[in-house]
């Protein structure tokens, strides 16, 4: 069998100094499920049971949608 690294301790950070627990994914706002990240084709967050989907922007500053050369 193969080496499996488990990969649920990387959904959560626990900041031991201050007894903080922090999720690290979101909640769908729609039925409050845990969302799924997926980067292709587009950054996106999706729920999988309701089929709610949150895309990801562009940085700031940065325009959707315009050409190289296109007239502004």
């Amino acid at each position: 069998m193969t080496d499996v690294k488990a990969r649920a301790h990387l959904w959560y950070t626990i900041d031991m100094k201050n007894g903080v627990f922090k999720f690290n994914r979101r909640y769908c706002p729609r039925c409050g499920s845990v969302m799924a990240f997926h980067k292709e084709p587009t950054p996106r967050w999706h729920c999988g049971k309701c089929n709610y989907t949150i895309f990801e922007t562009q940085r700031e500053g940065a325009v959707r949608g315009r050409r190289h050369g296109a007239p502004q």
